[in-house]
């Protein structure tokens, strides 16, 4: 679904951080829309599991900025986040092909 020849970076306010089910039998991820100057953004991040375990965390209100891939889901134009920078901090979540940081990471099932 990431799409290299579509990068682009936004910058704005976080208004929402949500959980979605991308499709049937995937686990949670997480979502954000971030208002920008152009208007607001949907900006998918990763899986919920994975961003739990990092350090930076996301929430209303924060000034980011994300690049990514901007593609579109279930009719939708919304960006896949490859890097989310929020103040001196940057979560790194897919390489520069789109491949996740949590591909192959090793994790225990609940």
């Amino acid at each position: 679904m990431y799409d290299p020849t579509t990068v682009e970076t936004i910058q704005g306010s976080v208004i929402s951080v949500d959980t979605f089910t991308p499709m049937l039998g995937m686990r949670g991820g997480v979502h954000l829309s971030v208002e920008t100057e152009a208007g607001v953004v949907s900006v998918h991040l990763g899986p919920s599991w994975y961003l739990d375990e990092q350090e930076m965390q996301i929430t209303e209100g924060d000034n980011i900025e994300v690049t990514g891939s901007k593609v579109t889901f279930s009719g939708e134009p919304v960006i896949i986040a490859a890097t989310v920078r929020n103040g001196d901090r940057v979560l790194t979540l897919r390489d520069e092909n789109g491949v996740p940081m949590w591909q192959g990471w090793n994790r225990q099932q609940p």
